[in-house]
C-alpha cells in the first residue's frame, strides 16, 4: 500500500470517528427546546466526553496500549464501540444521567482512535511529520465540526444527528482496519509504564507539553462553546431564531476552517520550524479571542469575521505539539507519549468546557472570551525557550 493511499484512508477513518466529540454540544439548543435540562447538566454533557478521554487516554498511555499492540485494530475496536456508546443518546433522556454517562464512554473510547492515530501517522515520515500530523488535525477538525453541520441542515431533529454520526464512527472502525502501518512504524515488546517519565527527563518533551497545554486552555473551550457565546452576541441585534441558525453555521465555519489551516501549518512547520509555526498560530489566535470579545454584541458581520480569524487559527498549532513531541522521542514509547499528552491536554479541558457558561452566566461572555488568550499566551513563552534551546 502506498504512502498516500495509508493516510487517505487514516484521514477518512479520522474524519468519520471523530464526528462523535461535539454531538452534544451541537444538538444542545434543539435538546433544550424538547427537555428541561439544568446548566450543569448541560455542561456536563460536553465536560463528559473530556473526562471520559483523559480516563481513557491514562490507562492507554501507563499501559503502553498503540505501542505494545497493532493500532489498527486498536482504532477499529474503539471507533465502533464508540459509536455504539453514542446511539445510547437515541434512547436516554436528554441530559440525564445515563446520557452524561454514554458521553463520558464516547470519550474514553476516542482515546483509542486520535492519538492511535497520530501513532500509526507518524510511522510514514520522519521529516514530514508536520505535515502527516497537520493533515491528522485537520481531519480530527472537520470530523469536530459536522455535527454542527448536521444539526444545521437536521433542523430541530436532533437525533437524526445522533443516529448519522454513530454509523460514522462504526464505518470508521472498518476503514481503520484498512489501513497499512508505515515504514518508522516501532512497536515496543515490553511493558514499562515507567516510559511515560520522558515527558519530564526529557526537556523537549516537557516545553512540548507545555504549549501543547497553553494552547488547550482555549482550543476546546473555544470549540464547545463558540455556538452558544455567538448566539447570545447575534441575539442583541437579530431575532432570536435568526441568531441560532447563523450561530450554527458560525460553528461549524470556525471549526472546519482549522482543518485546512493545520494541513498548511503542517507543511510551514516542516519548512520554518514546529515550535515557531506554533507560536505564531497562538499570536492570532489570542488576538482574536480579545478582538471578539471586543466586539460581542456589536454589528454581526464583523463578530462572526472575526471568529473566522480565530476558528482558523486556534488548531494549527495542536499537530505541531504533537510532531515535536513525536520528534523528541524514542520512537518504540511515541504512541505512549503522544497518548500522554492528550491526557494532560484534556484533563485541562475539563476545567475550562465545564467552568466556561458558569463563568459566562456571572460575569458575560466578553471576559470569559478575552480570558481563554491567556494560555496562548504562555504558550508562546514555551515555544520560545524551546527555539533558544535548540540553538543553544
Amino acid at each position: 500500500m502506498s504512502k498516500s493511499r495509508a493516510l487517505t484512508l487514516l484521514l477518512v477513518a479520522e474524519l468519520a470517528a471523530m464526528s462523535l466529540w461535539f454531538v452534544s454540544a451541537a444538538i444542545l439548543p434543539d435538546m433544550i427546546r424538547e427537555a428541561a435540562i439544568s446548566p450543569a447538566r448541560q455542561a456536563a454533557l460536553s465536560s463528559a466526553v473530556q473526562a471520559g478521554f483523559v480516563v481513557g487516554a491514562v490507562v492507554s498511555a501507563v499501559l503502553g496500549i498503540s505501542d505494545r499492540f497493532d493500532p489498527r485494530r486498536v482504532f477499529a475496536l474503539s471507533a465502533i464501540a464508540a459509536g455504539l456508546c453514542n446511539g445510547v443518546l437515541l434512547i436516554a433522556p436528554p441530559g440525564s444521567i445515563p446520557a452524561i454517562a454514554a458521553r463520558f464512554a464516547t470519550g474514553a473510547l476516542l482515546a483509542g482512535v486520535y492519538p492511535v492515530g497520530m501513532k500509526i501517522a507518524v510511522g510514514w515520515g520522519q521529516r514530514d511529520r508536520g505535515f502527516l500530523v497537520g493533515a491528522l488535525v485537520g481531519a480530527l477538525t472537520l470530523g469536530s465540526a459536522a455535527p454542527h453541520l448536521l444539526a444545521l441542515f437536521g433542523g430541530a431533529d436532533w437525533r437524526l444527528t445522533v443516529a448519522i454520526s454513530s454509523v460514522a464512527a462504526i464505518a470508521a472502525g472498518l476503514v481503520g482496519l484498512a489501513v497499512q502501518l508505515g515504514p518508522h512504524h516501532a512497536r515496543s515488546a515490553t511493558f514499562d509504564p515507567k516510559s511515560i517519565w520522558v515527558a519530564w527527563t526529557n526537556r523537549r518533551v516537557r516545553l512540548a507539553y507545555a504549549g501543547y497545554l497553553g494552547h488547550m486552555w482555549e482550543l476546546y473551550a473555544m470549540w464547545a462553546w463558540i455556538g452558544v457565546a455567538s448566539a447570545a452576541s447575534y441575539a442583541a441585534t437579530m431575532p432570536a431564531d435568526a441568531a441560532i441558525t447563523l450561530a450554527k453555521l458560525t460553528a461549524f465555519l470556525a471549526i472546519g476552517l482549522g482543518a485546512a489551516t493545520s494541513v498548511v501549518a503542517g507543511l510551514v512547520g516542516d519548512r520554518i520550524g514546529k515550535a515557531t509555526t506554533a507560536a505564531i498560530a497562538m499570536a492570532v489566535s489570542g488576538a482574536s479571542a480579545l478582538l471578539v470579545a471586543t466586539t460581542f454584541a456589536g454589528p454581526a458581520w464583523l463578530t462572526f469575521a472575526l471568529i473566522m480569524i480565530w476558528g482558523a487559527s486556534v488548531v494549527p498549532d495542536s499537530a505541531q505539539f504533537s510532531a515535536l513531541v513525536a520528534d523528541a522521542a524514542p520512537p518504540e514509547v511515541a504512541g505512549s507519549l503522544l497518548t500522554f499528552q492528550t491526557a494532560l491536554g484534556f484533563a485541562l479541558t475539563i476545567v475550562t468546557v465545564q467552568i466556561v457558561p458558569v463563568a459566562a452566566a456571572a460575569v458575560g461572555w466578553p471576559l470569559v472570551l478575552a480570558s481563554l488568550a491567556v494560555g496562548p499566551a504562555l504558550g508562546i513563552v514555551a515555544m520560545l525557550r524551546l527555539n533558544a534551546l535548540s540553538k543553544g
